[in-house]
């Protein structure tokens, strides 16, 4: 049966959100086509329409999750407009978001593997990273802007480490010390 132009561009932007969602949980390589494909509700054969391989869907679900976790950011900054970084240092190193293997952050969930991909991942966690650090930038802005932008890859590198080291750890209370360490060394770089 043929499927409408509307149905096809539905059913792509589907399998890009899945993908987004079991990538972050399995890694780029822990998942085959054929149970990305199950995951959409759709056959394996459908896959070979939409992308043109398994790189491009994962550079496409890479940039997809990198624009959902910028978004839980902005959520976080507009439940408390008056301190945005530490909205979003309480939502990012919580043990919520430590928990949060398909939908937390995808440099956490899948930084390494990044890593080894090709260009066009690199250049979607790239972007996305771009964007965290344009917002940490202006909220702990100032007059320099290359002192703010170092204050941002400071905090970023240390909120990204935090959780990883969290999420790899059994011990629960270990896990916590991370997090809790990460919030005390960033709130005092700030007010440095």
């Amino acid at each position: 049966m043929r499927v409408s132009r509307v149905q096809a561009a539905e059913n792509r932007e589907t399998v890009i959100n899945v993908a987004s969602r079991l990538f972050r949980e399995c890694g780029f390589d822990g998942i085959g086509l054929k149970d990305l494909m199950k995951g959409a509700g759709l056959t394996q054969g459908a896959f070979y329409k939409q992308f043109a391989s398994k790189e491009d869907l994962a550079a496409q679900a890479s940039r997809r999750a990198m624009e959902s976790a910028t978004h839980r950011w902005s959520a976080a900054t507009a439940a408390n407009p008056e301190n945005p970084l530490d909205a979003v240092i309480s939502f990012y190193l919580s043990m919520d978001h430590r928990g949060e293997r398909m939908d937390g952050c995808p440099v956490v969930a899948l930084g390494s593997d990044a890593a080894r991909q090709g260009a066009e991942v690199k250049a979607s966690f790239e972007a996305g990273i771009g964007e965290y650090l344009e917002m940490l930038g202006s909220w702990v802005g100032g007059a320099d802007n290359d002192e703010a932008g170092g204050k941002a890859m400071a905090i970023l590198s240390t909120m990204v480490g935090a959780v990883l080291l969290s999420r790899v750890v059994n011990d629960p209370n270990l896990a916590q010390a991370f997090l809790d360490s990460a919030i005390d060394r960033i709130r005092e770089a700030v007010a440095a």
